[in-house]
């Protein structure tokens, strides 16, 4: 019997290797750190990062706390813009960032967000006057040109002609002492849309509860709260915030306050989102004026709080239809 051998069977194939496996491509070193599309020169001139490219232990906790609180502030601005996070035309946003310092928030912020739209500006308002020069080459280094730094104080800031009559995001990070309240005050005026504020240092408060101390101590058992010094800083503090937070509502903006981030990072750790609703709170404007009574701080109420000053009904809101 004769057999026939194919082609295949005179010549077979050579056996398939079985192929040979592939690492997946290296991670950035700084991935987990640097959100996608930062620019990683924009940090180097920040002193975030080093010439090198690499990340210290200190500026880890700060680019982390940025980070974090831009979070939240694209989400608001996201909203403001009323479309999805791509890359396009967006309304004209405007936001305001007070003691800006070295900017670390702002230039993250129009990095992130505005450079890769067509309208919206951001300023910076910070006191000294070195660091707004600072800011001010950084910002034509990078071609960001859609950001104003300004020599003034908060308060200063309020009737400023350098600034448009509205402010949709008023910001604050570690606004020192009552700047944290003149913030509030500007936001107020310029009909802020939203409020993002992390308070500082607050001192006023706890300056006033320790003046009347002795009298408090006769009249009230509460005061052993901040009978000793250390405990009068920190109710002072506490107390501060709380009537900002009511103050706030009273004055029609919805109020969340959380955490920034871990206590291990920074112990001015507080955060206050305020949302404008058109809707002021009458039982707010009553607890605030109640706290004033009851810790011997009325005479708050015509500086800090003087949108309430009026003993009458809760002065209206011009803006209510926003």
């Amino acid at each position: 019997m004769i057999q026939v051998q194919t082609e295949a069977a005179r010549h077979p194939r050579p056996a398939k290797r079985p192929p040979v496996p592939t690492s997946p491509p290296a991670a950035h070193p700084l991935a987990d750190d640097i959100r996608p599309g930062q620019s990683l020169e924009l940090l180097k001139e920040l002193h975030i990062l080093t010439r090198e490219g690499k990340l210290n232990q200190d500026s880890r906790r700060k680019l982390k706390q940025v980070y974090h609180l831009y979070q939240f502030i694209e989400k608001l601005l996201l909203e403001l813009a009323g479309t999805a996070p791509s890359v396009g035309a967006a309304a004209d946003i405007t936001l305001a960032d007070h003691g800006a310092g070295k900017s670390y928030l702002g230039f993250v912020v129009y990095d992130l967000f505005f450079k890769q739209r067509t309208s919206g500006h951001i300023y910076g308002i910070e006191t000294r006057p070195e660091l707004v020069q600072k800011s001010r080459e950084l910002a034509a280094r990078l071609g960001f040109e859609r950001m104003s730094f300004l020599n003034l104080t908060v308060a200063q800031s309020a009737q400023s002609a350098l600034l448009p009559e509205r402010i949709d995001v008023v910001t604050a990070l570690h606004a020192c002492d009552t700047a944290t309240d003149d913030a509030i005050a500007f936001g107020l005026q310029k009909q802020a849309r939203f409020m993002v504020l992390v308070p500082c240092c607050q001192a006023e408060v706890a300056r006033v509860l320790n003046q009347h101390k002795a009298l408090s101590l006769s009249r009230t058992p509460l005061s052993e709260l901040w009978r000793h010094p250390l405990h009068t800083r920190e109710i002072g503090s506490q107390i501060t915030n709380v009537l900002r937070c009511l103050y706030l509502e009273a004055c029609g903006y919805q109020v969340t306050v959380t955490e920034l981030v871990g206590w291990e990072h920074s112990m001015k750790n507080e955060l206050i989102l305020a949302r404008y609703t058109g809707k002021p709170k009458r039982a707010a404007q009553q607890r605030l004026r109640a706290l004033l009574a009851e810790f011997g701080l009325d005479a708050l109420l015509t500086t800090r709080f003087s949108a309430l000053a009026d003993p009458g009904d809760l002065a209206e809101v011009p803006w209510a239809d926003v």
